[in-house]
């Protein structure tokens, strides 16, 4: 996976985000405990914050790039959000083209915007942890850093979702880490890649996104795009012309292994 450049916005998160970075007490139910021979997460069960005991299930902790729906499905990713303007819209689309995709949260987004988390979670798409700054450098950062990062932002995103989980986990920018991947299998959350880059980020032209997609989508299924960190009317027109054009291609819309 390329690694993706910082942008201006997740730099002020970044900013706003670097006074919590300290490591939770470790009575805290949101500590990842460590193995102190292999540096490895606990595998225990975490109990969630919405008062109810329940264990989460370790999946793997490779990278997913593959999709539930077999050799002709897609998976559509949304990045960034949630964003008041655009995913709306992107929300619209989907449902438009009775598409399902998976939306990758920034926490302190989910913390702001729960109602459209749970709009997201009430259409049937399934969530993804995309830690708390989006910071594309995590992967050169402490463990504490990073389960600081990847756990917070799930408490945030489980609070705005009504108790919904994750199911899986976007290192930004692809930054994973050995340390990273496993932290958040452990918590029932599988580290997600990508197949096919759009690279609406850099806001090339609905049209250069369109072709891009259809160029690459052999390369695999998983297909990313972004609803929030800029403007992004251009993603919105293509994911106009893509939806309807994957159809016609005779693709189904899935969600990625875990």
């Amino acid at each position: 996976m390329t690694r993706r450049k910082a942008r201006g916005w997740h730099g002020r998160l970044l900013a706003a985000a670097l006074g919590v970075t300290a490591l939770a007490a470790a009575t805290s139910m949101w500590t990842a405990t460590a193995n102190p021979a292999e540096g490895q997460p606990s595998q225990a069960g975490v109990s969630v914050p919405d008062g109810k005991d329940r264990k989460v299930t370790k999946v793997a902790a490779d990278i997913a790039h593959a999709s539930e729906a077999g050799d002709q499905g897609v998976n559509i990713t949304i990045d960034d959000g949630p964003d008041p303007n655009w995913t709306p819209q992107v929300l619209r689309l989907l449902k438009d083209n009775d598409a399902k995709a998976t939306f990758c949260l920034v926490g302190p987004q989910a913390e702001a915007y729960p109602d459209l988390v749970k709009e997201i979670v009430a259409d049937g798409h399934r969530l993804c942890n995309h830690t708390v700054s989006h910071d594309t450098a995590m992967d050169g950062k402490s463990e504490e850093y990073q389960s600081k990062q990847i756990l917070d932002a799930e408490r945030m995103i489980m609070k705005a979702s009504g108790g919904v989980r994750s199911q899986y986990y976007r290192a930004p920018g692809g930054a994973f880490t050995p340390y990273s991947r496993q932290l958040a299998a452990s918590h029932g959350m599988r580290p997600l890649g990508w197949n096919v880059d759009s690279r609406d980020f850099e806001r090339p032209g609905a049209d250069t996104m369109v072709a891009t997609v259809k160029n690459e989508i052999a390369n695999g299924p998983t297909v990313l795009f972004h609803d929030a960190g800029g403007e992004r009317s251009q993603t919105v027109a293509a994911l106009g012309e893509v939806l309807p054009w994957l159809k016609q291609e005779g693709y189904t819309f899935g969600f990625p292994v875990r």
